[in-house]
């Protein structure tokens, strides 16, 4: 029988040096371009801000909804 070892995908981004870093900006501005990347980023801005929205609203409609229906008192 063979052992599979888990590891977490965090350990990952704890081994990334200066230089492992500088080499992934490299590629992504090859492969993107100078003029693509704002775009991207604004993108991804975008798409944060969108979710953020939505996750307050949903904290938001729980918490009125907890001060609507209080839970019921027990009885000891």
């Amino acid at each position: 029988m063979t052992a599979i070892i888990v590891k977490s995908p965090f350990l990952l981004f704890q081994e990334l040096g200066m230089t492992e870093l500088l080499l992934i900006a490299l590629v992504v501005l090859l492969l993107f371009g100078g003029r693509k990347i704002p775009e991207l980023m604004r993108g991804l801005g975008k798409g944060i801000r969108e979710f953020n929205d939505a996750k307050n609203n949903v904290r938001q409609e729980i918490e009125e909804g907890m001060k609507e229906n209080p839970a019921p008192e027990k009885k000891a």
